[in-house]
């Protein structure tokens, strides 16, 4: 393989179907966006491996959604790691990239560097946000945090919330090519069995803590197809799903030729901030002048920093809040 062709499929979602098994799947390759997007902050090795895994998730979810405008992925917990944060900004027509960013926001005193990234959560919510612009209600979708990984809890959020059988296999870390530096890579397979396969779930949940897994959610041959994609999908090494030796198309057809894989066209992805000047200004607009004095500094102005992109804005304190002077004059 070239490395032409090793490029080409970085930073790309590519949605395909299982015709035999009525189930739909997107395979996901991130590398420059996670880098990027990593490279915003300086996160300890605990917090960079939740913010992969996130970002990734966050690609696949995001695209399997018709959005008119972005789809933001929340883990909020109770322990060291306070928040993971993502949004996925769709295309704006057709063949431009999808826009994805992040953060984190953790104690860092008490995250343990030694421990499981992902136990250091303690007793939160997983959280799917569809924002779909002006005039749209947001749709929020809550479940607990539950399993072992931010994979389990997206498995857990569509069995409970939506209740379509999903299921994910991730793998991401630093890795280093020949010539190039070391750097961020990520790469999973996102499974889904067709919504009108399973409308109701069983009488029984057998997730955690009494929620529904995908199982509950299938049954005949529905469920026979269910259990033999995924028994397909567990043959998969962490190499193939992060790449970049082994093409997207070769590895659906590695592990699902006789389910008949069908592709579609790769949606692009990109790095990509919607923070801006304005926005900051009507962030500000619900302060009094006295509430904007006591976040002026010395110098007059009032600054805020994008937690997504490190932007740092500067604007004059007389020019914000609902009391605001025309460009801070009379």
């Amino acid at each position: 393989m070239t490395l032409g062709a090793q490029i080409a499929w970085d930073d790309t979602v590519l949605p395909f179907q299982l015709d035999h098994a009525d189930i739909r799947g997107r395979l996901a390759r991130v590398d420059g966006v996670l880098d990027k997007v990593l490279s915003q902050h300086n996160y300890p090795a605990p917090i960079e491996a939740l913010v992969a895994e996130a970002v990734l998730l966050t690609a696949m979810i995001g695209q399997t959604i018709k959005l008119r405008w972005r789809l933001s992925l929340q883990v909020r917990g109770s322990g060291a790691v306070r928040l993971i944060a993502t949004d996925y900004v769709a295309p704006t027509g057709d063949g431009a990239p999808a826009q994805i960013r992040a953060y984190a926001s953790y104690d860092a005193e008490a995250l343990d560097l030694k421990a499981a990234a992902f136990d250091q959560l303690g007793k939160g919510y997983f959280a799917v946000i569809i924002d779909q612009g002006e005039d749209m209600a947001p749709y929020q979708g809550i479940t607990p945090i539950a399993g072992g990984s931010l994979s389990s809890c997206a498995e857990t959020y569509f069995a409970q919330s939506e209740q379509l059988p999903t299921r994910f296999a991730t793998a991401f870390g630093r890795s280093t090519l020949a010539g190039q530096d070391e750097r961020w890579r990520a790469g999973g397979v996102m499974l889904q069995h067709m919504p009108k396969a399973s409308p109701h779930a069983k009488d029984a949940a057998s997730g955690e803590e009494g929620l529904l897994a995908a199982g509950d959610l299938v049954e005949g041959d529905d469920a026979e197809n269910w259990s033999r994609a995924n028994i397909l999908l567990d043959t998969v090494e962490e190499t193939e799903l992060v790449g970049p030796t082994v093409q997207p198309t070769d590895l659906l057809v590695r592990l699902f030729s006789e389910e008949s894989p069908r592709i579609f066209d790769a949606q692009q992805l990109e790095f990509g901030c919607t923070c801006s000047e304005d926005k900051v200004r009507q962030s500000l607009s619900i302060y009094s002048a006295k509430d904007i004095g006591h976040m002026t500094l010395d110098d007059g102005t009032v600054s805020a920093d994008c937690q997504f992109c490190g932007a740092h804005y500067v604007l004059d304190a007389k020019s914000v809040g609902f009391e605001a002077e025309q460009d801070g004059k009379e």
